[in-house]
């Protein structure tokens, strides 16, 4: 157990506004409002909605690492330890 517990909850229609009863849900949808458009200026496209949301994702889960400068020792260690893929492994169904 990690301590969370769900509440279910109907906003609408309530008086008490969604930002003050639900602050960090608010807060992630600011920062990923103010990513896409401070990164993106705004430009993205409804089909590629998936892969930004997982670049923010990402971004916001590794926030706090400790080793985020660790990422491409670790992505090399990785490539090494693999053993190669063929483009027929890669086009394969």
């Amino acid at each position: 157990d990690i301590g969370y517990t769900h509440r279910r909850s109907v906003h609408l229609g309530s008086d008490v506004a969604a930002h003050e009863s639900m602050p960090g849900v608010h807060r992630v949808a600011a920062l990923l409002q103010r990513w896409l458009l401070g990164t993106h200026h705004g430009a993205i496209q409804p089909k590629q909605l998936d892969s930004y949301l997982d670049e923010f994702v990402f971004r916001f889960n590794r926030r706090t690492s400790k080793s985020r400068g660790l990422l491409f020792y670790r992505l090399l260690q990785r490539s090494i330890l693999t053993s190669p893929i063929t483009y027929k492994d890669v086009i394969k169904k």
